[in-house]
């Protein structure tokens, strides 16, 4: 696979490196942020973004193997991830697939029981930035470790 194309337009990129900043440090669990752009990421099958948030998750803040391989299947994890994680995966799958057209209620209620609102606002926001990159890598065709822009 070749890329379509590298460019992608500096304000458009500061913007969207701003808003990701701003999502994961409001969210306060930069362990939990990665955990999160790396399901968005195997949804959107974004290969570029799962190939750079997993070394994140893995050298920076010490992320298993085992748990990364447990993603793609979460909800049938058993106690590898925590009541807290699994409502921010459910939340992520929610805001990422919107098969319904809106996120679920009942997701939506798990997820603002484990965060308080700032957190879930910020949450939210991580989930809508990981996804917009998803789409502009993807949409490009950006091969891991290939250049962005």
């Amino acid at each position: 696979m070749t890329a379509r194309t590298t460019y992608l337009d500096p304000a458009v990129r500061n913007a969207m490196s701003a808003l990701s900043a701003a999502a994961k440090k409001g969210l306060g669990d930069p362990a939990l942020a990665e955990l999160v752009m790396i399901r968005a990421s195997q949804l959107n099958a974004c290969a570029f973004c799962l190939d750079m948030h997993v070394d994140i998750a893995v050298a920076k803040h010490g992320e298993t193997a085992k748990r990364i391989a447990l993603l793609n299947a979460w909800q049938e994890a058993g106690e590898a991830f925590t009541e807290r994680e699994r409502a921010a995966l459910a939340l992520t799958e929610a805001v990422t697939v919107l098969t319904d057209g809106f996120v679920p209620d009942d997701v939506y209620a798990q997820a603002a029981k484990h965060f308080t609102e700032p957190e879930l606002a910020h949450l939210i926001g991580a989930i809508t930035v990981i996804n917009s990159w998803n789409r502009l890598m993807v949409s490009r065709r950006i091969e891991p470790g290939g250049p962005a822009w």
